[in-house]
């Protein structure tokens, strides 16, 4: 056991940031004001006492000074390698720190007691084993570190207390550890204590060891693969070279292609942050495909390339005219767009809030009027690019937002595809058949093109693949339908509606004349000077041969005609030049299929029996004549009360209810047999039972035919109506009203009846059809049984129908 000796007074050298044990020898630095004060206390008591000046080094932690110090004596005081005074001092004891004292100079002094450290010999067993363990572990710490003469130094130490204390040389025990030594005063204990501390150290460093191998490992075959990468990218580059093939400007230096492109800064940001993530993943990873397929998809899109606009406005409403009869109102509208486009941009207007002036038209009409190549011709008149999307059929939403990276052969939507396919960021793009679009389980593609179609919105466009800001607000987009009420009613009041109604005879044959015939010939095979039709020819073919509101029918008519010609002309039976009338019609493309019925023999006539009366109305092809029968049950049969058939709607169904009601309680009235209405079936047919039907405006033709049917007159041939009826005979207003005359004009019909509300909208009408039509305009049913009834025959009973 440690013993204590005599008491001393020392000053003391107090240390903030090492702790000294015995044996060790450390420079002070001077300099500091304690360090320099305890020096030279020391060196004034040495004057009166033989010996070197001693001091007592005390460890001082947060202001507070350990219970144990050690016995220092200056050695020497002079210079440090740095140049500035210092003193060198060896460890010589422990000390028991007791009360504090008095002494010469500024320092500090206290009393201590030396404590005595011998071991008693002989060593016993254990201690021998200690000292063995000890030596060993230090001698394997001071070979990893290449130390091999501090190893011999540290064998040829034999004392316990001293072999202890030299691990205050150890550069990984921290002040605490080092601390714990110093006031261990048993050297056994000590040295067991310093044993445990080497052994600790030795299997953190076996650990840290083992995860430094296996890292370098990681990193030497990574350095290994990249080495090897780059050798082979150098002999395929030579291979190139040496097939005389040119590197593409497609290189896999994709950081340089980013910085290179003229990105906007968001998008260079992100494309940035994806490079790097390529440059850290390995080239097997499949992580590195997508982000390189992203890149590439990014590199591609037109960010800063945009179409000047052509702001002659005289010369796009020269082209629009050229290569589109009729149409007005949709090239005012493009008129209008590009004069406003010139005056913003006049004004230095051209961004305003980050939204570009862009236009969404939706262009809904009947087939074949020319929707989808009306795009083409608004892009020419633009000077922009042209891009189609085919939306028909497209049920999943992904189609147009795009599809997740994450997914296997993720794709941008059709929206950006179509950017990039453009090469512009303003071009002109047609979405195609929008009323067409499904939804299912993979959701509704119509709420994704909310977004695309909102002129507030569509300048911060997200594609789910490429997931940064898209600016779709210079875009025109030109979105077609052919049934309006198709169109989800949130994604129509995003656009602004044009009608295309369909066109007139003449538009038709100024239409077949300057477009269809030229583009037919040249499929043909013909020139212009080998096969002429004459207009008479064209307006049959338009009148009777084809009834449509478009011209694709007339366009199938005449590439029919010049198919027949050309075979003809082969086979020796036809000379060219040939010019096609009227007359050779039949004998080409065999007879009409669509005769007036103004033209018919009036027994031939749909009109020619009482009770049939001639209607208007709109299907998803235009307008269209619809014919009323209506006929009388025979009174032996018993079967009374209303039978209505023709596939028809509920609303249709109750105009039939209200036209029977209004008869029955107005019969007396108009002089009309209505004691019959009472014992005997009514039966309404619509004829086309395949086609469904609904709607109000029918109530005045299913009044007129059931008028009809019980005064035995008949109706006027040449008179189509429309309107709905009320219980009291007012003819309320309908929709449709200029493509029903369209219809009208197309069979021949010459007088029209229409509600006297629906009178402003003739406006829309064109001018050569109203020249040809008789309208009226009529405000109660009376005034339209008076227009369509023929005269009553004198004195002659009316011949009613009976159904069979």
């Amino acid at each position: 056991m440690a013993a204590e000796s005599t008491p001393l007074a020392l000053p003391v050298l107090p240390l903030d940031d090492e702790v000294v044990l015995p044996g060790m020898v450390v420079p002070l630095d001077l300099s500091d004001s304690e360090v320099r004060a305890a020096v030279e206390a020391a060196q004034a008591a040495a004057r009166d006492e033989p010996g070197k000046p001693k001091v007592l080094l005390v460890p001082r932690v947060d202001g507070t000074y350990a219970g144990t110090g050690v016995l220092g004596t200056v050695e020497q005081v002079g210079r440090l390698a740095d140049g500035d005074p210092g003193a060198l001092i060896r460890g010589r004891g422990r000390v028991r720190i007791g009360a504090g004292t008095t002494g010469p100079g500024a320092a500090l002094w206290v009393e201590g007691t030396r404590i005595d450290e011998t071991v008693p010999e002989p060593l016993p067993g254990h201690v021998t084993e200690l000292v063995k363990e000890y030596k060993a572990l230090a001698t394997a710490w001071l070979r990893r570190r290449g130390a091999w003469q501090v190893v011999d130094r540290v064998q040829a130490i034999d004392d316990v207390s001293a072999l202890a204390d030299n691990s205050g040389y150890s550069p990984f025990l921290t002040n605490e550890q080092k601390t714990a030594l110093l006031e261990t005063a048993d050297p056994v204990a000590r040295l067991k204590l310093a044993t445990q501390q080497l052994r600790d150290h030795l299997a953190e460093q076996d650990v840290a060891e083992t995860i430094a191998k296996d890292v370098q490992e990681g990193v030497d075959k990574q350095q290994r693969e990249f080495l090897l990468r780059r050798q082979l990218e150098a002999v395929r580059k030579e291979l190139r070279e040496l097939n005389g093939e040119k590197d593409g400007e497609e290189s896999d230096d994709y950081r340089a292609r980013v910085e290179a492109a003229d990105l906007p800064e968001k998008v260079r940001e992100a494309a940035l942050k994806e490079v790097d993530k390529l440059e850290r993943s390995s080239d097997q990873s499949p992580e590195g495909s997508w982000i390189r397929t992203w890149l590439d998809t990014v590199l591609e899109m037109p960010w800063s390339e945009r179409t000047e606009d052509a702001y002659d406005i005289q010369g796009a409403q020269a082209v629009l005219d050229a290569e589109h009869a009729g149409l007005e109102d949709v090239k005012e509208r493009i008129t209008e767009y590009l004069a406003v486009r010139k005056r913003r941009n006049d004004r230095g207007l051209g961004v305003v809030g980050g939204r570009r002036g862009g236009a969404v038209l939706a262009l809904v009409g009947p087939p074949g009027v020319g929707k989808t190549s009306l795009g083409e011709s608004v892009a020419h008149a633009m000077g922009r690019k042209f891009v189609r999307v085919a939306l028909g059929g497209v049920r999943d939403e992904a189609e147009i937002r795009g599809h997740r990276r994450t997914y296997v052969g993720a794709l941008p939507g059709r929206i950006v595809r179509a950017i990039k396919e453009a090469g512009s960021m303003n071009p002109v793009v047609l979405l195609d058949e929008i009323d067409k679009v499904g939804s299912d389980f993979r959701g509704d593609p119509a709420a994704a093109l909310l977004e695309v179609l909102d002129p507030a919105q569509n300048h911060t466009f997200r594609d789910h693949y490429l997931e940064v800001e898209l600016d779709l607000s210079d875009v025109v987009f030109l979105a077609t339908a052919n049934v309006l009420e198709a169109i989800p009613e949130a994604l129509l009041d995003r656009m602004e509606l044009v009608r295309l109604d369909g066109y007139t005879e003449d538009e038709k044959v100024v239409i077949a004349r300057d477009h269809l015939l030229p583009r037919q010939l040249e499929r043909a095979g013909l020139d212009g000077d080998e096969v002429t039709i004459d207009e008479g020819a064209l307006r049959k073919l338009a009148g009777e041969y084809t009834r449509e509101a478009g011209v694709r029918n007339l366009e199938r008519s005449i590439a029919r005609l010049l198919r027949k010609v050309a075979a003809r002309h082969e086979l020796g039976e036809q000379e060219l030049p040939f010019t096609v009338t009227e007359g050779d019609l039949r004998d080409l493309i065999g007879r009409p299929h669509h005769v007036p019925e103004s033209a018919q023999e009036p027994a031939e006539r749909r009109t020619a029996v009482p009770g049939v009366a001639t209607g208007l109305a709109v299907t998803g092809a235009g307008g269209d004549v619809l014919y009323v029968e209506a006929s009388l049950a025979d009174p032996e049969t018993g079967a009374a009360g209303l039978t209505l058939t023709g596939q028809l709607g509920d609303v249709m169904k109750e105009s039939a209810q209200i036209a029977l009601s209004f008869l029955r309680s107005h019969g007396a009235e108009l002089e009309l047999p209505v004691g019959d209405l009472k014992d005997r079936g009514v039966h309404i047919h619509f004829p086309a039972g395949a086609v469904p039907k609904d709607g109000p405006s029918a109530g005045i033709t299913m009044t007129t035919a059931l008028a009809s049917l019980l005064s035995g007159r008949l109706v006027r041939t040449d008179v189509a109506m429309t309107g709905e009826v009320s219980l009291t005979g007012r003819v309320l207003p309908i929709g449709g009203v200029k493509q029903k005359l369209l219809a009208a004009h197309r069979a021949g019909v010459t007088t029209v009846i229409i509600p006297k509300r629906n009178e402003p909208d003739l406006d829309d009408v064109p001018a050569e059809v109203l020249e040809k039509l008789d309208v009226h305009a009529v405000t109660d049913v009376r005034q339209v049984l008076e227009l369509a009834l023929s005269p009553a025959t004198n004195g002659a009973a009316p011949e009613v129908p009976v159904a069979a």
